[in-house]
């Protein structure tokens, strides 16, 4: 995994913003990405890009987020990972929950 760090203070509130590359559409990737992040207590939100990559912006603590790295680089059973990239940012606390957005 590539990685871009700031500042991470455990139990502080985060973001993370991370595209997941390799087989990951049209094998229930997104709600992968949501049943996990709900089950983190996570906000944000995943969706599908045209250049057939999956986009997940998640917010909450540090420990929860490494978690939901941890199964974005695993992925569903029908997946095949190659590369997951991404960055740490502030928490905005913008998002009540955590959902699917449309393609973009």
């Amino acid at each position: 995994m590539t990685r871009k760090k700031i500042d991470q203070m455990s139990g502080e509130q985060k973001r993370i913003q991370a595209t997941v590359h390799g087989r990951v559409q049209g094998v229930g990737f997104r709600y992968f990405v949501l049943e996990n992040a709900k089950r983190l207590n996570l906000t944000g939100w995943t969706r599908n890009r045209f250049n057939r990559t999956v986009e997940v912006v998640a917010e909450g603590e540090d420990e929860k987020l490494r978690q939901l790295l941890h199964v974005l680089g695993s992925g569903p059973r029908a997946s095949n990972v190659i590369n997951v990239d991404y960055y740490w940012q502030s928490a905005t606390r913008e998002f009540e929950k955590f959902k699917i957005r449309m393609t973009r």
